[in-house]
């Protein structure tokens, strides 16, 4: 590799610091301090110029404090005469502000996609967007990761002959049955309607689930309303136990704990790309971890390698790719 700066904010710093175990590099430090009047400053305390920089941040709660905190630590790369400037954003929270649905409304994603490069980034690495038109909104490359490996790795190891993928949502349903492929078991989707933020209408389910072991694929669980308005469905459907699987496990408010609750769920799974505090975790839940994956990803950037395989949804798409 060439020679590369690796910092992180402080949204989710362990993560970084495996991020770095992997490339063999050291996390390098950031100071981040705050004035009398809440203003904020940041500086990179480590040599930039002439590096390929990566910054990892991803978009947690607080999301406009660690967005804003992004910006500032692009500004001062870019400032430093970094050669190259990387947006490491595991989660971007504003990939589901992605449309205009009611009148006079704003598009905080494409917003957000043009501050970023405004601040500096060159280049945006991310994944799983709750939306794949986000992509589009960003003047700079993109490369976009899922977690249907790290995901279906895990669940391989159960018996899965009476197993199906439930995807909550028509739109989810393209991911749901890839994911699907990969565990080789027949997949289901719910026909929802989202009412607000946390109030959704799931009308009816696609699919049999008659006796049969449910994993539901979410690219993200905040409030848990889909989950628990499907769980109604699938009870109704017979289903003979439900797992839960995620990439971004936002989990607000007693969210996991009212999932957790569910005799029906036997497990909850998640990976690591938002932080999760020891007072939210419940025995139901894995955590598995997509450093791996970022890692590679830097690195093949850092390399000038091809970053395709990582990302394409489905692994015929990737085997296509790589010929």
């Amino acid at each position: 590799m060439s020679e590369l700066a690796v910092f992180s904010g402080h949204a989710n710093p362990d993560l970084a610091q495996e991020i770095c175990a992997h490339l063999k590099v050291p996390l390098l430090p950031t100071r981040l301090k705050r004035f009398s009047n809440d203003c904020l400053e940041v500086q990179l305390q480590a040599n930039c110029r002439d590096q390929d920089v990566f910054l990892i941040q991803p978009l947690t709660a607080p999301v406009q404090e660690n967005l804003f905190e992004l910006m500032l630590m692009l500004d001062a790369a870019r400032g430093a005469s970094a050669a190259r400037i990387t947006a490491v954003i595991p989660y971007f929270s504003y990939a589901r502000s992605d449309k205009k649905d009611a009148p006079r409304i704003s598009l905080g994603g494409r917003l957000v996609a043009d501050l970023l490069s405004t601040a500096g980034a060159s280049r945006v690495l991310t994944m799983t967007l709750h939306s794949p038109q986000v992509h589009g909104f960003f003047s700079v490359p993109v490369d976009q990761l899922h977690a249907l490996d790290e995901l279906s790795s895990h669940f391989q190891s159960y018996d899965l002959s009476s197993g199906v993928v439930v995807s909550p949502d028509l739109g989810n349903a393209k991911n749901a049955a890839a994911f699907a492929r990969r565990l080789g078991v027949p997949v289901a989707a719910g026909a929802k309607e989202r009412i607000s933020d946390t109030q959704v209408r799931i009308s009816t389910l696609i699919g049999d689930v008659r006796d049969r072991d449910v994993i539901v694929l979410d690219d993200e669980i905040a409030s848990g309303g889909s989950i628990l308005e499907l769980l109604q469905h699938l009870r109704s459907g017979g289903a003979r136990s439900v797992r839960i699987a995620t990439t971004h496990g936002i989990f607000a408010g007693d969210s996991l704990q009212r999932l957790a609750s569910e005799p029906d769920i036997v497990e909850i799974v998640c990976t690591n790309t938002v932080p999760l505090s020891d007072a939210k975790r419940v025995p139901k839940l894995t955590v598995l971890s997509v450093a791996p994956a970022l890692a590679e990803a830097m690195r093949r950037i850092n390399c000038g390698e091809s970053v395709s395989a990582l990302f394409y949804a489905d692994q015929d798409a990737a085997k296509i790719a790589a010929e």
